[in-house]
């Protein structure tokens, strides 16, 4: 009886440490896949729509043309691209596919869009414009040249007294710019 109590005895003391080295290798596993989950989470970027306290411009544009003119200045700027876009849908009042509210950046600058369904009296005015410090002479001319293609020059690119060079247009899509060079 002591002989088949001794057998039990080892027997659940072998199947106790089993278990135990079992456990202890899936708390080691649990721990290890947390780490990288956690590493993982850090890489994963803010979401486009957390913009809550920041401010960004906004442009309504009324020719369903909101796309072509956000591809045409992610295009012209280093450091830009599309963040996120929400198209009208088959029973909006918008044309199905065009632009509901799109967010992009400019060189790192935030900017929102979207085609207005309605038609409003008013449009873009030159008395808001993006105002852009352009590194040197190259750039200045480049996007004066693309900016006021088929677009209004309203001030020539000249030396007005309070820059070495400075020019103000509006864009084909009625959005004005004034580019300085210091």
């Amino acid at each position: 009886m002591k002989r088949i109590t001794a057998i039990l005895v080892l027997a659940l003391l072998a199947f106790s440490c089993s278990d135990f080295e079992q456990n202890n290798k899936k708390s080691v596993l649990i721990n290890d896949l947390q780490t990288k989950l956690d590493s993982l989470e850090k890489l994963i970027p803010e979401k486009p729509n957390s913009m809550q306290g920041q401010i960004a411009t906004f442009l309504t544009f009324q020719k369903e043309d909101a796309e072509q003119a956000m591809n045409f200045y992610i295009e012209l700027f280093d450091n830009s691209k599309i963040v996120d876009i929400k198209r009208w849908g088959k029973d909006a009042p918008a044309k199905e596919g065009t632009i509901m509210q799109a967010t992009f950046e400019l060189n790192g600058k935030l900017f929102m869009c979207s085609d207005s369904p309605p038609i409003h009296e008013w449009g873009f005015t030159p008395a808001v414009s993006n105002y852009v410090e352009c590194v040197d002479e190259g750039q200045l001319e480049q996007l004066f040249s693309k900016l006021s293609e088929n677009g209004k020059v309203m001030m020539p690119l000249g030396n007005y007294g309070f820059s070495q060079k400075f020019g103000f247009v509006e864009d084909r899509f009625g959005v004005s710019w004034q580019l300085n060079l210091q």
